[in-house]
C-alpha cells in the first residue's frame, strides 16, 4: 500500500466556493489513486451557523465553528482554504501563515492590489506553500492549448483576445451582496472575473508590460440584501436600495513582453453570455479558441492543414486529467471537476513540500496589471506595468 501524508484541511467561508472546494476534497480519494496525500476535513468556519451545521452533517467535517480563528489554531489543520469575501482575506491569510499553515485562497487573494502584496509578503516570509484559485488553468483543453503554444505549433504569438462576460449582475433587482461593495469585495470585475482572463493570458502567452483601460458601472443601485443573500438572489420593486460601489465593466488593450498585442473585456452586467470566460490566441502558424461555456471543445487552426477553417477538438482522456473523471473522447467533464483538479494539484504541492503554481507570486503578477489598469482608468493614458512590492 502506498504511504500517503495526511493533510488536515480547514475551510473558512462556506458559500458557493467553500462548498465546492469541500466537495472536491471529499472526491479526491475516489479520483486520484496515485495521490501522495489523504485529505482530512477537520474544521469548517462560517458566520452563518446553519451553513456550519450543514458542513458537519452533509460534507463530513469533523467540527464546525463560527469563529475563523479556531480553524487556524486547530493543531490538526495543515492547510487553510480561504473562501470568504475578498476584503476579509488579508487577516485570515496572514494569521494562517504566521501559524505555519499552508494557504489556498480564492483569487485575486486580496480585495485590492495593496492587500495582495501584503499577503504575499507575509506568506513568503513564513515559508508556507500558497495557492490561488485560478481554476480555469486546469481545464484539460486549456492545458492542451498551452502544450500546443509551448511546442511552437502556433508559431510566434502575435495577438491575444481574452474576455469574461457573465450575466450574474445583469438583473437590476439582483441583491446588493458583498460582491458589489468596496468594503467587502474590493474592486468589481477587475478583481472578480478579469483576473481570470489575464491569468490565463499570463499562463499561455507570458507577462504583460503596458496597458490602457477603462471601467464603468452600468447598474448603480440595487435592492439591499436579506441575511445570507447572495448576488444570485433577487429583490422586489419597492425594496430598500443601496449604491453599488465598484465597477460592472472593465476593458483594456495591452502589450505583452514578447511583442504580442492583446485585448481584454470583462462584464458582470452584460445580457446574453452566461459565463463566457474565453480566449483566442493567434500566431504566425495557427490559432486556437476556447470558451468555458463549451469547456470540452477547443477550436484549432493550423497553417498547412488540408481543410481550411478551424478543427473542433473534443475533450477526452488523452488530455491532462480528463480520464480521471470519464474515459474516451467527447464525454464531458464540468466546472467542479476542474476545481477538483486544482485542489489535487495544490495538495500534491503541499505534500511534496514545494511551492505551488499558481501561488501568491502569480497573484502578484495579476494585481500588478490590475493596478496599472486602475491607474490608466484615472489618467486616461497608457501605463507601464510595474511589479508590485511591499513599501
Amino acid at each position: 500500500m502506498t504511504s500517503r501524508r495526511r493533510l488536515g484541511v480547514g475551510v473558512i467561508g462556506f458559500g458557493w466556493m467553500g462548498q465546492a472546494h469541500s466537495r472536491s476534497y471529499r472526491r479526491i480519494p475516489t479520483l486520484f489513486p496515485e495521490r501522495t496525500y489523504d485529505p482530512d476535513l477537520v474544521l469548517i468556519s462560517d458566520n452563518v451557523s446553519a451553513r456550519v451545521d450543514d458542513a458537519v452533517d452533509s460534507f463530513g467535517f469533523r467540527e464546525g465553528t463560527t469563529d475563523w480563528r479556531a480553524v487556524i489554531d486547530h493543531p490538526d489543520v495543515d492547510v487553510v482554504s480561504i473562501c470568504a469575501p475578498n476584503m476579509l482575506h488579508e487577516p485570515l491569510a496572514i494569521a494562517a501563515a504566521e501559524a505555519g499553515k499552508h494557504v489556498f485562497c480564492e483569487k485575486p487573494v486580496g480585495g485590492t492590489p495593496a492587500q495582495t502584496v501584503r499577503i504575499e509578503a507575509a506568506t513568503r516570509a513564513a515559508g508556507v506553500t500558497t495557492g490561488v484559485g485560478y481554476n480555469y488553468r486546469w481545464a484539460p483543453l486549456v492545458q492542451y492549448a498551452k502544450q500546443l503554444i509551448d511546442a511552437g505549433e502556433l508559431g510566434e504569438i502575435t495577438n491575444y483576445r481574452g474576455r469574461f462576460f457573465s450575466m450574474y449582475g445583469s438583473d437590476p433587482m439582483g441583491l446588493l451582496s458583498w460582491r458589489f461593495m468596496l468594503g467587502e469585495a474590493g474592486h468589481g470585475v477587475s478583481s472578480d472575473i478579469l483576473s481570470h482572463s489575464v491569468d490565463l493570458a499570463h499562463m499561455l502567452v507570458g507577462p504583460i508590460t503596458d496597458v490602457v483601460g477603462t471601467g464603468h458601472t452600468f447598474i448603480p443601485e440595487r435592492p439591499l440584501p436579506k441575511k445570507g443573500g447572495t448576488h444570485y438572489d433577487r429583490g422586489e420593486p419597492g425594496d430598500p436600495i443601496g449604491s453599488v460601489e465598484n465597477e460592472d465593466y472593465f476593458g483594456a488593450m495591452v502589450e505583452f513582453e514578447n511583442g504580442a498585442q492583446g485585448v481584454f473585456e470583462s462584464s458582470r452586467s452584460i445580457i446574453g453570455p452566461e459565463s463566457q470566460n474565453a480566449f483566442e490566441v493567434y500566431g504566425t502558424k495557427g490559432s486556437l479558441k476556447w470558451n468555458l461555456e463549451t469547456m470540452n471543445e477547443l477550436d484549432v487552426f493550423l497553417v498547412g492543414q488540408k481543410t481550411r477553417g478551424y478543427t473542433k477538438v473534443y475533450g477526452g482522456d488523452r488530455y491532462p486529467y480528463h480520464g480521471h473523471f470519464v474515459p474516451g473522447d467527447a464525454n464531458a467533464i464540468g466546472f467542479e471537476d476542474m476545481l477538483t483538479i486544482e485542489d489535487h494539484e495544490f495538495l500534491s504541492s503541499v505534500a511534496a513540500d514545494r511551492q505551488h503554481t499558481p501561488g501568491f507570486a502569480e497573484a502578484i503578477d495579476y494585481v500588478s496589471v490590475q493596478q496599472a489598469l486602475l491607474t490608466s482608468w484615472e489618467t486616461r493614458r497608457w501605463e507601464r506595468v510595474t511589479r508590485l512590492a511591499p513599501r
